[in-house]
């Protein structure tokens, strides 16, 4: 039965032409029956056929209560007469937590743990007015007002005369709460099919605790454009869920997912943001139990035709989106994000949750792996071919195969005998390694991981209290309960050198199939009435892999006595699963639809704290086109994540195999990204600093530009730097939109200076990836490419100015040992501040009390868009000065300044005249 269910599980991640082990049964794409509509969910169902507009809720104002930090009051359901909890918290930062729970619960719902950093600082409330109809409570700043309506319960909050979100003005708000199999539950809930057990194929999900789910409802006026909620395959915009599927968040392995659905992928993050050209703002719904987001809008459908007849004819209504939760269990725990800039929502939610966590500068580089590198031998030969070919390269990745019998922490005895040798190899090249870590734990009793995990207790268990087991990869295999922090101590110290055998300081993790997948599980799952403990894995499940992810990372940090940075790859991921690591795109597909989605895909992670994604570049399954290959690795080396993988059953497909012509264009698009990992490296720092997302939608930096709103084939990484890759086959030219009306870009290849505000015509050809600099820029790059990111560290730096209409710029240099927590403990780092004012460039100390030295110059800087100077001097701190040697190419207007040779950690000023 097992060797039928892992051909059938390996076969659906197959390309469709040969299938695994030649049987033929292949399927082309994810089997969508596996997995549940909103109708084949029982909650879902029940709760999405409530009609809007018939709350049977109302505040009992009589029993509300304030402190100085909250607001409490009683609100009853007038159809049942159960009560409500309502708290609120005016936080700081311009953020209001509404919670609602049952006020005398049978016993404790479920409310998410280790997501939020801390208990969030709160601000005094204060009411303003009250009457028999509600209350009007002070938000502090801007006129900002919290009005709670009693009857129906509804909550606004305004700015002014503006209302900028209201809660349950649709009357969706539902909450079910606990009640016994017999007794109390209403003649219609009773006869609602799925309330108390629910069969999906030929599983069935025992409910002990009956029907508990929650649903609330949040409108956005004058709002049209929503993002967020990640993980879906679909546009960066979110579309409305009117007559189709509700967006779904749950955690599931979906082997080559379908394009532009709705349907749940790998992570679910509950987070959107709403956006016009005055305001945005974001909802966090913390809760990890399967969730459904339906949303509407009163323009949806309408062409712009349409939209200009009714400016024309003065049509009065506002246009409105209206986003509607629904979780199967858990308490409404919603964080309201009042902006009002881009930025401050970004700063908001790290507040919340934590920032991206700083990841060695080798991750940043290009990563090469495959399902599967076959022994150690074969390790070796891609480690040599990368040399031969003179392509970067950081790091070399093993999936499943590497290990003995897929028990992880170990290895196949005669395909890697020796992985210190191996180990050591790549060390002496200044690369590293990854080895897969996954979830599922073979059940042999002569496998001393599963041994220690059974004897103290740390598997999750079935309804009846034994151990839960499933099918994966191994075979019958447990599952560690990640959610008990005793067990993800102990499974931090399995990464220990003495407990992980043949493991050294050069080899990291990857977590995979985490969220969890089971194969013979429901929807690939694990059975929503498994326990946690005294918890039904349906309140934990989105929060699972983050919990394995943190685990592992918190493994590395310990192997090294708290010094060395981890890195850690994760499929599955939630809100705060930014802290641990970086995440992938999961299993796509070699074709072009999933090059273009990657896009969407990425900046909607990092719109929500989710920085350092990226996409298996090729495609995971299928053969690519040598042209998509090409395409891909251009694409991906501007993309936070760089790492090419594939699938067992597709050729190898290393840069070099697809004839010189190719590999010089793939190598090409490898040194562009090594020559910016300064660059990277510094947007890294600051993501992990304020929050702020490393690859960004245009309408980040542009947030009043509405043109921006919708564009999702290009981007920003930080604020200077915008990339439009080609994404489309056989493609000749492209148009290319530069925000900023006053602003200019500059061709990053070229130096072509290019006015903002406005759609440019790009021819292209095969060796094009357009990416433009902004006008008042600077940024840093390492022009010396090296075999590795650890090679080039003393290398030199280029400076490239990009001045702007008024002949200024700046921009940052960020430098530290790379890899360890010095910066953080010691301050031992390198910061500074790069201007261009009235001719003189200066890099000043930003860090006055940070310890670092560092061997780097600056061997060159370019200017662009300058004028020729008569001379140029450089000044340094001690007062000595010197000419520069200069170039200068008018037609360009570019200005490069050769072998300035200061120091890049020491203060200088160059002075054009």
């Amino acid at each position: 039965t097992f060797f039928f269910m892992v051909v059938d599980h390996v076969c659906q991640r197959s390309r469709g032409s040969r299938g695994l082990l030649n049987l033929g049964v292949c399927t082309r794409a994810v089997d969508r029956s596996n997995f549940k509509t909103c109708d084949q969910s029982s909650f879902c169902k029940r709760q999405r056929d409530i009609k809007a507009g018939q709350s049977p809720y109302r505040a009992l104002l009589e029993t509300m209560e304030l402190t100085n930090s909250r607001l409490t009051l009683q609100l009853i359901n007038d159809n049942n007469k159960v009560r409500l909890l309502l708290e609120l918290y005016r936080l700081q930062g311009n953020m209001t937590r509404v919670k609602i729970n049952e006020l005398k619960p049978l016993k404790p719902r479920y409310e998410v743990p280790d997501v939020l950093i801390q208990d969030p600082p709160t601000e005094p409330l204060s009411v303003v007015a009250q009457d028999e109809n509600g209350v009007v409570l002070s938000l502090g700043a801007d006129e900002q007002r919290l009005i709670v309506s009693a009857r129906p319960f509804r909550l606004d909050i305004v700015e002014g005369p503006k209302v900028l979100l209201s809660l349950n003005s649709r009357g969706l708000l539902v909450f079910e709460h606990l009640r016994l199999p017999e007794g109390d539950q209403l003649k219609e809930e009773e006869e609602l099919p799925g309330t108390w057990e629910e069969t999906f194929k030929t599983h069935t999900d025992t409910k002990p605790n009956g029907p508990t789910s929650i649903s609330l409802d949040f409108s956005f006026p004058g709002v049209e454009h929503v993002y967020g909620i990640p993980e879906h395959a679909d546009t960066l915009k979110l579309k409305t869920t009117d007559g189709g599927d509700p967006y779904r968040l749950y955690n599931l392995d979906v082997f080559q997912y379908e394009l532009h659905n709705p349907m749940a992928l790998y992570g679910a993050v509950p987070v959107l943001l709403s956006h016009n050209t005055e305001r945005t703002m974001g909802v966090f719904w913390l809760n990890a139990a399967e969730t459904w987001v339906d949303i509407s809008s009163n323009t949806a459908g309408k062409t712009v035709f349409g939209k200009m007849l009714d400016f024309v004819q003065g049509s009065s209504e506002t246009p409105q989106t209206d986003v509607r939760w629904i979780s199967e269990a858990g308490i409404i725990d919603v964080f309201i994000m009042l902006g009002p800039k881009p930025s401050d929502v970004f700063s908001q939610y790290a507040s919340l949750t934590g920032t991206q966590a700083f990841p060695p500068l080798s991750a940043l580089g290009y990563h090469q792996c495959r399902w599967n590198y076959n022994d150690q031998e074969d390790v070796r030969g891609v480690d040599q071919g990368l040399d031969d070919h003179d392509i970067p390269c950081d790091f070399i990745w093993l999936d499943i195969e590497h290990t003995d019998g897929k028990r992880y922490f170990t290895w196949d005895p005669n395909k890697f005998s020796q992985p210190k040798d191996m180990l050591q190899g790549l060390k002496d090249k200044r690369r590293n390694l990854v080895a897969i870590v996954d979830p599922h734990i073979k059940v042999d009793s002569n496998f001393k991981v599963h041994n220690e995990i059974r004897s103290r207790n740390f598997y999750v268990k079935n309804k009846d209290g034994g151990d839960y087991e499933g099918w994966c990869w191994p075979g019958n295999a447990g599952y560690p309960d990640f959610t008990n922090a005793e067990m993800r101590a102990w499974w931090a110290s399995m990464f220990a050198y003495d407990q992980y055998e043949g493991s050294m300081e050069n080899m990291y993790t990857w977590n995979d199939m985490n969220e969890p997948s089971v194969f013979n599980g429901p929807e690939v799952t694990m059975h929503k009435d498994a326990l946690h403990g005294s918890w039904e894995h349906r309140e934990v499940h989105n929060i699972y892999g983050l919990y394995v992810h943190r685990a592992t990372a918190e493994g590395l940090i310990q192997r090294s006595g708290g010094v060395e940075r981890p890195f850690v790859l994760t499929r599955a991921f939630f809100a705060g699963s930014q802290r641990y690591g970086a995440v992938w795109t999961g299993d796509n597909a070699a074709e072009w639809g999933h090059l273009k989605i990657s896009l969407p895909m990425c900046l909607s992670l990092g719109l929500v704290g989710i920085s350092f994604c990226g996409a298996d570049v090729g495609g995971f399954f299928k053969a690519p086109s040598t042209e998509l290959l090409v395409r891909w690795y251009q694409a991906g080396a501007y993309q936070p994540f760089f790492r090419a993988h594939a699938h067992l059953d597709t050729p190898r497909r290393e840069p070099w195999l697809f004839g010189p012509e190719n590999t010089a264009l793939i190598r090409e698009a490898v040194r562009q990204r090594y020559a910016l990992l300064p660059f990277w490296y510094q947007q890294f720092y600051n993501a992990h600093r304020t929050g702020q997302p490393v690859m960004r939608a245009l309408w980040v930096e542009y947030p009043e530009d509405s043109v921006t709103f919708d564009i999702e084939d290009e981007y920003l990484l930080g604020r200077d730097l915008l990339v439009h890759p080609v994404t489309e086959e056989g493609l000749k030219s492209l148009t290319a939109y530069l925000p900023g009306k006053r602003e200019v870009w500059y061709d990053v290849h070229t130096f072509k200076k290019h006015a903002g505000g406005q759609s440019l015509y790009i021819p292209v050809t095969m060796s094009s990836i357009p990416a433009f600099q902004r006008g008042g820029s600077i940024i840093t790059r390492k022009d010396r490419v090296r075999r590795s990111s650890a090679c080039m560290e003393n290398d030199p730096y280029t400076l490239y100015v990009a001045l702007s209409p008024e002949g200024t710029a700046e921009g940052e240099l960020y430098i530290d040992d790379g890899h360890t927590f010095s910066y953080e403990k010691n301050k031992a780092f390198i910061h500074r501040r790069l201007t261009f004012n009235d001719g003189v460039l200066s890099s000043s100390n930003l860090a006055l009390d940070s310890q670092f030295t560092t061997a780097s110059w600056v061997e060159k800087i370019i200017f662009l868009g300058a004028r020729k100077p008569a001379s140029v001097t450089l000044k340094t701190a001690g007062g000595s000065e010197t000419r520069v040697e200069f170039e200068y190419d008018s037609a360009l207007e570019v200005l490069s300044l050769r072998k300035p040779g200061v120091n890049a950690g020491a203060d200088w000023t160059v002075l054009l005249r």
